[in-house]
């Protein structure tokens, strides 16, 4: 069992590898990013990815605190759905108006990947390996429809 400052501890330097290793990857517009902390620019829409000790994902929340807000938004993905996939290569998990871990209403568009830990450094490449096309494929996609998000909320 680890303590909670090992976790914290352990997952900033895997942060902190996944920024030096991203560092000189351009975002889709030739601009330097912070991919670790993307910034998709729109009120409620996150592009998060999460390590733990079992998965790892990536995935686009939709945080917004209006549901009705929430599921156009939720809506306005799924018109660009084909365009995703196309992107990204991948069919994800498309959940509307779920629960995160802390019972905040959210809807989220994800992969993940099992059975690997970020505790274990030995599964580190494995996860950028998951990480990388994905945020650079999303970061692509999102430089093509933000457009069609921005006058929504």
């Amino acid at each position: 069992m680890y303590t909670k400052s090992e976790v914290s501890k352990t997952k900033q330097g895997f942060w902190t590898t996944f920024g030096a290793y991203m560092k000189p990857v351009p975002s889709a517009e030739g601009l330097r990013i912070s991919w670790q902390n993307y910034k998709t620019g729109v009120k409620g829409i996150f592009f998060r990815m999460r390590v733990e000790r079992d998965f790892a994902s990536i995935g686009i929340e939709i945080t917004y605190p209006d549901q009705e807000i929430q599921e156009l938004l939720f809506g306005q993905f799924e018109q660009f759905k084909k365009l995703l996939e196309n992107e990204i290569q991948e069919s994800w998990e498309w959940r509307l108006l779920d629960r995160d871990e802390t019972g905040k209403t959210v809807s989220v568009i994800e992969s993940r990947l099992d059975h690997v830990n970020v505790m274990d450094q030995n599964d580190w490449p494995t996860i950028i390996s998951f990480l990388k096309p994905r945020i650079i494929s999303l970061d692509s996609f999102w430089a093509n429809v933000k457009y069609g998000f921005e006058g929504l909320v």
